[in-house]
């Protein structure tokens, strides 16, 4: 029995000396990278942009997932139920924080079900005409609304979305009625329906749209922010327009919560490099994408406050009849 004792204690002695060190080396293998929008969005380039730095200062291949549905809710759903080992992570957009939780889409869609690792970007919303529109500026865009209340068309994301929202404020704060048509599915949508004529206008960042921005297929109207973008410096702000609408969206990365505080601290460090990098802010100067950085130790303080204030906003919607939950 002694015999037996002692060739037990030796056997979990030495796994524990096996797997203690192997613990430590996170990460082991390929790390999964849910982005809940379809490919060729914003969101899904400029996470993609930035993970391919990070990975270098992981010494792992990362590869980007695309989960569409839900307005997100598919994909961060997936991650909330991953196994919390830092091999699958999440980015959460507006919707993810803000739209899914306060619709109450999915009763198991808590974001105490993630531990937040750091907001990477914050990006303003923005109104962009098609380039073969007539409108040139915001004026312009009202105008034509109050001659034709409900004609002028503008496509924006889900209905009940942080652009939905920035477009019926829009029409509050001026006093006009456009015909507003959702594309569920990120901006890649919205890019095909002004392309092909079924929309003169579209709601979203103008880095969402910077291709078509750059080629001059489509203009600035008016970005819902208080300062230039360093991009598109010539696109007017909401101050500018003696506008209070204010709206924007960001990027949060994200882990399953139970998460290891070395794991969140070596993810962390990993994104906080390729931010910093001279590759990537070279690159978003041309995208117009403003970098943001918030780690771990101050993101869940203002994803609480940030979804206090806006939940509280939609509210006042529903209780004026100007949406409904």
């Amino acid at each position: 029995m002694k015999k037996l004792a002692l060739a037990a204690f030796t056997t979990v002695a030495t796994l524990s000396l096996v797997c203690g060190p192997a613990l430590a080396e996170y990460p082991e293998r390929d790390i999964r990278v849910v982005v809940p929008w379809g490919a060729g969005g914003g969101t899904d380039g400029i996470v993609r942009k930035l993970t391919t730095i990070a990975e270098g200062q992981l010494n792992t291949s990362m590869y980007v997932e695309n989960i569409e549905g839900g307005i997100s809710a598919t994909g961060i759903s997936e991650v909330m139920s991953a196994r919390p080992d830092g091999y699958t992570i999440g980015m959460l957009t507006y919707d993810s924080v803000i739209t899914v939780p306060w619709q109450a889409l999915l009763p198991n869609y808590k974001l105490d079900r993630l531990e937040l690792i750091a907001r990477v970007t914050s990006e303003p919303d923005a109104l962009i005409a098609a380039a073969s529109s007539p409108y040139e500026s915001l004026s312009d865009v009202l105008e034509a609304a109050k001659a034709a209340p409900g004609k002028v068309r503008i496509g924006m994301q889900n209905i009940g979305s942080r652009l939905h929202l920035a477009a019926l404020q829009l029409q509050q704060e001026t006093g006009t009625e456009f015909k507003l048509i959702a594309y569920p599915g990120g901006a890649a949508q919205q890019k095909e329906a002004m392309l092909n004529g079924e929309v003169e206008l579209v709601t979203t960042s103008l880095g969402d749209f910077s291709s078509l921005l750059n080629e001059d297929s489509a203009r600035g109207i008016v970005e819902f922010s208080d300062t230039p973008n360093p991009t598109y410096s010539d696109v007017p702000t909401a101050a500018d327009e003696d506008l209070s609408l204010r709206m924007g969206s960001f990027i949060v990365v994200a882990a399953p919560a139970g998460v290891s505080e070395e794991v969140v601290g070596k993810i962390e460090a990993a994104y906080r490099f390729a931010l910093d990098s001279d590759e990537f802010q070279s690159w978003v100067a041309d995208v117009g994408v403003t970098p943001n950085w918030l780690g771990s130790d101050e993101v869940g303080a203002w994803a609480s406050d940030t979804q206090a204030g806006i939940f509280k906003q939609l509210d006042e919607l529903v209780a004026s009849g100007v949406i409904s939950k």
